[in-house]
């Protein structure tokens, strides 16, 4: 059973930082593209953070290049979003996701994944 649990949010003023973890279980990170999500209330989820297969550097989109880094874990079966210099508009419910579907694909389109955790709240007060 496939299953992604992600932990780590929390609240912090602007200027802080955040590590997200999230542990796989179903399957190994390596097996699969896998990116970190966000949405904000009343806003569509937008991807911050996306690993391919085989594992390359990860790509990010320009809101938070420089200021977001994923890695990963291969012994802990986890991926992490570190995040730094966090704004406000960095809030929202942050989700781990993975594809298993061959082809091609948006690696920051969320119709584009099947796996979902159950997300982490990020709160960036100013």
């Amino acid at each position: 059973q496939v299953q992604l649990v992600e932990s780590g949010g929390g609240s912090v003023q602007a200027g802080g930082s955040l590590r997200l973890a999230c542990v796989v279980s179903g399957f190994t990170i390596d097996s699969y593209p896998m990116a970190w999500f966000r949405q904000a209330p009343m806003k569509e989820r937008e991807g911050v953070a996306a690993i391919y297969i085989p594992a390359t550097d990860a790509d990010y989109p320009v809101s938070v290049v420089g200021r977001f880094t994923l890695s990963q874990d291969s012994a802990a079966n986890t991926i992490y979003l570190q995040m730094h210099k966090l704004k406000p508009e960095d809030t929202g419910m942050y989700y781990c996701a993975a594809r298993s579907r061959p082809g091609d694909y948006d690696p920051f389109k969320y119709q584009d994944y099947n796996y979902w955790g159950q997300g982490t709240q990020v709160t960036v007060s100013s």
